[in-house]
């Protein structure tokens, strides 16, 4: 599992609590920031690179939802912390890319850090964060980098499709959310079609190449579980939030802590089976090995008589009344094919070859 480059730990060592550090930009990576005002009348959507101009003017019949991609700057964490009144150590949070995900209340507003999963080149699992703060008619949220689910969440909010409107920002939390749990099963079924191959290469021919790939799958599994796991418990406190979550939205949270169970037995499987994998290929890697060994036995077993047989009468001595006979050498090879073919013959009747 590919993971985002984290910048040195000791970046932070002597800062105080709430220090905001960010991570290294990419070299073409900027700042880019999407605010979408909503009601069940209209729908208004802009695209800016000022941070001020991001603040919409109080108006409790109105949702906000501002989408901020890219972690890099801190400037930008700070002025949205000072004007929605963030604590400091959430916009630690949100900088410190690679936090395990987690649900935390500050009062008048709710954060929860997720980690959202895709597939890259060569069917390799790139891991990402997401921050979302919710608050009383507004939504942020944090990502590293674009995320697909962005434009299509969008798009449902301005055809209204669904009556999406209707619902506050609690509802595109939830909408956030299950696009996250959704590309779990993307990922999950392709980690599936990677274990059938696995186990097919494991019973036909396997080698240290495959005992590798198993180890990296393991890996990749153990790391979904780790996120997949908080994310089920983070589903599970919304559904105990009754401020900022409406009671309309709690129906959808129920369906996706479902879906959140359902990804986590995936998993839970998958890591049982790769876990068996090990097994199969020591076990097979063993049964090699007793075949070459049980051929190799058969061999030195034949040739055991034979050799004693050779040995006598390479003694040479004189009164020895085979050295003198005429059919001797033809006698000798008789008895040499005798014992071979009589021992094949009885290993074969005994299933020993």
């Amino acid at each position: 599992m590919r993971r985002r480059r984290r910048r040195p730990l000791a970046a932070k060592s002597g800062l105080p609590p709430g220090t905001v550090v960010t991570p290294s930009p990419a070299a073409h990576q900027q700042v880019t920031i999407t605010r979408v005002i909503y009601d069940a009348a209209g729908y208004e959507e802009r695209e800016i690179h000022a941070v001020e101009e991001t603040f919409p003017a109080p108006d409790e019949r109105r949702t906000v939802w501002i989408n901020v991609d890219g972690v890099h700057e801190a400037t930008v964490l700070e002025r949205y912390g000072a004007r929605f009144g963030l604590h400091p150590l959430l916009l630690e949070d949100i900088a410190h890319t690679g936090q395990r995900p987690k649900l935390e209340s500050y009062g008048d507003h709710l954060f929860m850090d997720l980690n959202v999963f895709h597939l890259a080149e060569g069917d390799e699992i790139h891991a990402e964060q997401i921050s979302l703060v919710l608050g009383n008619g507004w939504l942020l949220s944090f990502n590293e980098q674009p995320q697909p689910w962005a434009r299509p969440l969008r798009e449902r909010l301005r055809t209204d499709k669904g009556h999406c409107r209707a619902h506050g920002a609690d509802y595109v939390a939830y909408s956030i959310l299950d696009a996250v749990v959704d590309d779990y099963y993307v990922v999950l079924e392709k980690v599936g079609d990677r274990i059938e191959d696995l186990e097919e290469e494991l019973m036909a021919a396997p080698t240290t190449a495959t005992l590798h790939a198993v180890y990296a799958l393991k890996r990749e599994v153990i790391g979904l579980r780790k996120s997949i796991w908080p994310l089920r418990e983070l589903i599970g406190g919304l559904q105990r939030e009754r401020d900022l979550v409406r009671e309309g939205t709690q129906v959808y949270l129920r369906d996706l802590y479902d879906h959140a169970v359902q990804v986590l037995d995936t998993v839970e499987t998958y890591r049982d089976i790769l876990a068996g994998m090990l097994d199969i290929y020591l076990s097979s890697v063993s049964n090699r090995m007793n075949e070459v060994m049980k051929v190799l036995t058969v061999i030195a077993t034949i040739f055991i008589p034979l050799t004693f047989v050779a040995g006598i009468y390479g003694m040479n001595f004189e009164h020895m009344p085979e050295l003198s006979w005429r059919y001797g050498y033809a006698f000798f090879w008789a008895i040499i094919l005798a014992i071979g073919a009589g021992m094949l013959a009885y290993f074969r009747r005994k299933k020993w070859f």
